[in-house]
């Protein structure tokens, strides 16, 4: 590994600031009985350090809060802080039945959801006797650097500074009544049945109403970042309306909100956004009145394969986390008590808003859904 390493993170808001916490459940196998996945998985993990040794170095800040990462061998100790601590944390639990369980944490100042699983399913490759992962890992932050002259010529109302109501601020997090709905493929059938057939075709995804969302850009720019890019690589969609606006409106309303929300990024868009991100001092995105969205369902954290076979469960581990102060879903992919396949949707309202969401969206559902609070 480099004595020591030091490259810019130009990209990098300062709401990326939080642990992304992953864990994976793995059943017992007896094709691979009497290996020990500690020893195995902590063996990948070295040698799959020897490419991505940046997780292996430490955060520092510079002038105008950009970000280095220095790699001089310091130990890992334990911690949650951004700056100046491990970024990477690995925990593997052996259970009794013979499965076991890969915890991980990551500084998400360094990377997103793809990278992560990236970087997991480099190990698997490793874990089962591979000299090198089948993708080479690319660090080239130098990518999404702002340009020398930064041109802005779209609007981003990401970073406009709201004034919170005075109405909104009511709640707390443990105060709010949390859920997680299931919606497999019954339910997304009955949601597709409301909507008017020319708006046909549509993800999952746009099946819900968002305010703030992420678009991974890795193939949206132009040219595209190279396979293995391994950093930050996104970017935010903003649906702008109201409440009386969604309230009076059928669902397809909401519906084409987040497809025209979700058209407007491209090359043309990206890049007069990272002139803006920097331009402006690594600005947070603004919350006010926002719902934000990271859809992890199809990322492939249940397909990381370490020799045992895929997880039965792969995802955040916490999927009503609220970093940086805001209210974050993570849509996780999930499988029902019944071994229905499809995604988990958690949502933290207040309670008789919890109530009213339920009833309006079993108007919709052939299959009533009981909920109960998970707060």
């Amino acid at each position: 590994m480099a004595p020591s390493f030091t490259s810019l993170l130009v990209f990098t808001v300062r709401s990326l600031r939080f642990q992304i916490p992953i864990i994976q459940f793995y059943k017992y196998n007896p094709l691979v009985q009497g290996r020990d996945p500690v020893k195995v998985i902590r063996k990948a993990l070295e040698q799959t350090l020897v490419l991505y040794y940046p997780f292996a170095g430490r955060l520092r800040e510079g002038h105008g809060a950009k970000l280095m990462v220095e790699c001089i061998g310091e130990d890992v100790l334990g911690s949650g802080e951004m700056l100046n601590c491990p970024l990477l944390l690995i925990q593997v639990t052996r259970l009794r039945c013979g499965g076991f369980i890969c915890a991980l944490r990551l500084n998400h100042l360094m990377s997103d959801a793809p990278s992560i699983v990236q970087f997991m399913n480099a190990m698997g490759e490793m874990a089962q006797g591979a000299c090198a992962p089948s993708i080479p890992p690319v660090w080239q932050r130098e990518l999404l650097n702002a340009r020398n002259a930064p041109q802005v010529t779209c609007t981003h109302h990401e970073f406009d500074e709201l004034v919170k109501p005075q109405s909104l601020i009511t709640n707390s997090l443990h105060e709010l009544a949390c859920c997680s709905f299931f919606f497999g493929s019954t339910q997304v059938s009955a949601i597709r049945k409301s909507i008017p057939h020319h708006l046909g075709k549509y993800s999952t995804f746009e099946d819900q109403v968002h305010l703030i969302f992420m678009n991974n850009m890795r193939t949206i720019l132009n040219p595209p970042l190279p396979r293995g890019y391994y950093g930050n690589a996104y970017a935010i969609s903003l649906a702008i309306t109201t409440a009386r606006e969604l309230c009076e409106n059928p669902l397809e309303y909401a519906l084409e909100l987040v497809r025209k929300a979700k058209a407007n990024i491209n090359d043309v868009y990206i890049r007069p956004f990272i002139d803006l991100v920097v331009s402006k001092g690594l600005p947070r995105t603004t919350i006010v009145q926002s719902f934000v969205v990271s859809n992890t369902a199809l990322v492939g954290f249940r397909d990381v394969d370490y020799g045992w076979g895929k997880a039965i469960y792969g995802g955040v581990a916490n999927i009503f986390e609220s970093p940086s102060t805001s209210a974050t879903s993570f849509y996780i992919e999930a499988m029902n008590s019944k071994g229905e396949e499809g995604i988990m949707v958690p949502m933290c309202l207040p309670t008789l808003a919890m109530e009213r969401f339920v009833q309006e969206l079993n108007s919709v559902l052939t299959r009533p859904i009981r909920w109960r609070s998970n707060g």
